[in-house]
């Protein structure tokens, strides 16, 4: 329940800052939602939620074709973590419920 509902997300990436809309919804050790930026939506996968320690994945396909792997931790209204941008490396994330 701690993870569940929309969130704003702002990500630090080689290309500056993004924003996205993140919707959250666990089920037991089970996450699942959407993303979405720049006009373009998918649905998270492989979404795990351990108490407050979150990890889900997102394929998306601009400004190429990559898999964002997401690692974070949600502190009441607050989320943080990294985001895996494949050979490019980790970068930060924040957010804040909607």
């Amino acid at each position: 329940m701690a993870v569940d509902g929309n969130w704003k997300l702002t990500m630090s990436t080689p290309m500056g800052e993004r924003q996205a809309d993140l919707t959250l919804k666990a089920d037991g050790g089970t996450l699942t939602g959407t993303q979405s930026a720049d006009g373009d939506a998918g649905e998270i996968f492989d979404g795990t939620v351990n108490g407050d320690d979150v990890a889900w994945k997102l394929s998306i396909t601009n400004p190429m074709p990559l898999t964002l792997s997401y690692t974070g931790k949600v502190s009441g209204d607050s989320i943080s973590g990294e985001m895996g941008i494949g050979p490019m490396g980790s970068f930060p994330f924040t957010g804040t419920r909607a």
